[in-house]
Order: structure tokens, then sequence, then C-alpha cells
């Protein structure tokens, strides 16, 4: 596998199921995302995308969506040196003008300072996949689906083979729509802070159980 996409739902449930603020579940939430990382590398995935924020996550409180972004805001700061380190190379996805100009200017530094590395990690941030959809139809000039790839925020990334859900929700919830039409899907029960080891290993081991057909084939 390539390509590995999670959404990672459930920090809301972890944190309010320990009587705690939602924003320490995304904290949480964080972390996982960090070992999530290096179960990839391990496994020779080269790309993460995960679903952080999206478009609809704006209606969601101000003091919310405000310690989410500041959470961001910290993940790149405290992570820079190890991305640098490690050759992970820091991408977003998404409607960046919804940003704050000070993150914008954060995203685009760090994008540039990990460029060129051996993993990369891509963050869909204020993302819709017909929000994308939408932006890349206005930039089409014409031409073949590989064209009109290029204009999509992936531009230059490998569909996502596999994508997994947790928290128990079975729904894409708008994202990357055009770049999962051929992609396997997984669902776990389990909370996306609880993601661990064994999750990802169980993940991995339905996907090499499927037969990838991508509609060559009718029957058996």
């Amino acid at each position: 596998m390539e390509h590995l996409a999670v959404i990672m739902d459930g920090n809301g449930r972890w944190a309010e199921k320990r009587h705690l603020p939602r924003l320490m579940g995304h904290r949480a939430g964080a972390e996982a995302l960090d070992r999530c990382m290096h179960y990839c590398k391990a496994a020779g995935i080269k790309y993460l995308t995960v679903y952080a924020f999206s478009t609809e996550n704006w209606k969601r409180s101000e003091e919310e969506v405000s310690g989410l972004m500041k959470l961001l805001s910290g993940f790149i700061r405290s992570k820079e040196q190890t991305l640098v380190k490690e050759k992970v190379a820091f991408r977003v996805i998404g409607r960046r003008t919804d940003l704050s100009e000070k993150l914008q200017a954060e995203i685009a530094a760090l994008e540039e300072k990990t460029r060129g590395g051996e993993f990369t990690l891509v963050v869909a941030l204020s993302y819709g996949g017909r929000d994308e959809i939408v932006r890349a139809a206005m930039k089409f000039k014409g031409g073949t689906e590989a064209d009109f790839a290029a204009c999509l925020d992936t531009a230059g990334i490998p569909d996502p083979e596999l994508i997994i859900r947790t928290s128990g929700e079975q729904r894409t919830s708008n994202f990357l729509l055009w770049q999962s039409a051929y992609s396997e899907y997984y669902f776990t029960p389990v909370l996306w802070p609880d993601f661990d080891q064994a999750e990802f290993d169980k993940a991995m081991e339905s996907f090499a159980k499927r037969e990838r057909r991508k509609g060559g084939r009718l029957g058996r």
C-alpha cells in the first residue's frame, strides 16, 4: 500500500467518556496521529492523509474551533524539527483562505522546510470534498481526468488505497470524494485517541484479504 487515509473520528466522545473538556480529546487525538505516522512508516506506506477539520466543523462552538486552531499551530511549532529530522513532508489540503493569516504562514513555512521528504503527512484542514471539486472545476481548462485531478488539492499524490474511519460511524463525510472512487474502506468502533498498533494491524490484515478489481471484471 502506498497511501492510507484516515477519518479521525471520536475525539470528543473519548473526552466526554472521561468527563474531560472536548479539547483534551483533540490533544489525545494528536498523540494518536503521531503514533499512526510511525505505524505507516514501519509498514512502508508513503502517504498518510488525515481528516483534521472539515468545512462543516466551523459550525462548532467558538471555544472548540479556537482551541483546535491553537492545537494545530502548536503541533506545527513542536513537530517542525522532528518532521525535518525524520524526513516527513508536511502538506495541507483544503480552503486555506478560511484560516488566519498567521496560521497560513506557519503552514506554508513548514511545507517549504519539509519539502522532498521520504514520507508525506497530508492534513485536510477546512476541507470538504465537494468544495475541493468545485474549486478544481473553476481552475479546469478542459482535457482528461488526469488534467482535472491536477487541479485538485491533492495534485501529485496517489489516490488512497484504504480509508479508515474510527468511532463506529460508517459514512464518507465529504472526505476525498474524487480520490476515493476505488478506495477500500475499513470501519472500526475504536475511538481515534485509542487507535493503536493492534487496531492498525487489523486494518492492514483486512485490506490484504480484499480483491481490488477497480471495476475491471464482472462476476467471478
